[in-house]
């Protein structure tokens, strides 16, 4: 499938994977597909900025290539590495037949059929559905010196390989760059790229998600969850509920056929919202009350 024309046929592309963007986020997709440039997305852990890569490859028929980043990735993990054992086997092959030009043998063993390609690599080669999607899922995580590698595949699509050459990628892949801001993302790397703030979702539009996400979740429940989710956020939490633990917990009172949400039922299952125990026993017990009085008391004012 061809990239959107539009910013309303990427809100269209988006909605098609069920994923419920705001007009902001479709711009900066939509420019981010038209210019071919890097779409770097930062954001709370939980807000759906990974899920906006897979919808991609799979609304326009692209292979998704993931890199998971962690503290100490390097360029063997993430770009590419050599096959050392079918080196060395090539080698002793070549000595028991009697080769002695070690400048060849030298050639032959570091040639692309002894090279082993990781993600970036792997999306720098053509495909016959199209250029892939390369999902850099939370830049954040790595060391500073991988971030700056970056800058070459960024800027020119391109990976040097010393023993090689450079490789380039004929028709440049979508990447698409999530960080959770644990650590600033250097300037250098950002100027590569465009940059969208994806911010936890009003009301209106995360019980639109989890009416997508949750269908089985009856309607008075849902407004309930998500009138309860809205006023956890505005807490002082150490980790606020993303929009995966709204789903989450969703499904979790669906599971036990809950209507609506009441004091019982939210603390038996806060495990499926909250994350930190410091947290769980802060909203449990009388703030879930009280919480949960706020939310009667505001659906009767708007009856």
């Amino acid at each position: 499938m061809t990239i959107p024309s539009s910013i309303d046929e990427t809100v269209d592309l988006l909605a098609r994977g069920n994923y419920v963007a705001d007009r902001s986020l479709a711009t900066v997709i939509f420019l981010a597909l038209k210019m071919g440039r890097p779409l770097l997305l930062e954001g709370e852990a939980g807000v759906g900025k990974t899920e906006i890569a897979k919808v991609l490859a799979d609304a326009l028929g692209r292979r998704l290539i993931r890199l998971q980043c962690y503290e100490g990735l390097d360029t063997g993990a993430a770009v590419y590495e050599w096959n050392y054992q079918a080196q060395m086997i090539e080698i002793r092959l070549a000595e028991a037949e009697g080769v002695e030009d070690r400048t060849e043998l030298g050639k032959d063993v570091f040639s692309e059929r002894f090279l082993i390609r990781r993600p970036i690599l792997q999306a720098l080669e053509p495909a016959i559905e199209g250029p892939p999607v390369l999902l850099i899922d939370e830049l954040d995580r790595t060391d500073e010196p991988f971030e700056a590698y970056l800058l070459e595949v960024l800027s020119d699509f391109q990976v040097s390989v010393p023993e090689i050459g450079t490789i380039k990628a004929g028709h440049p892949p979508i990447v698409i760059v999530t960080s959770n801001r644990t650590r600033e993302i250097h300037d250098a790397l950002k100027r590569r790229c465009l940059y969208h703030w994806v911010d936890y979702p009003d009301a209106e539009r995360e019980l639109a998600i989890l009416k997508l996400k949750a269908p089985a979740t009856p309607e008075k429940l849902s407004r309930d969850i998500v009138a309860f989710v809205q006023k956890l956020r505005a807490m002082d939490l150490y980790k606020n509920p993303g929009i995966a633990e709204t789903i989450d917990w969703a499904q979790a009172l669906t599971a036990l056929d809950a209507v609506a949400l009441d004091r019982q039922s939210v603390n038996d299952t806060l495990g499926a919202l909250l994350k930190y125990q410091d947290d769980i026993a802060r909203v449990s017990g009388s703030e879930a009350a009280r919480i949960l009085e706020e939310i009667r008391m505001a659906a009767r004012a708007a009856d």
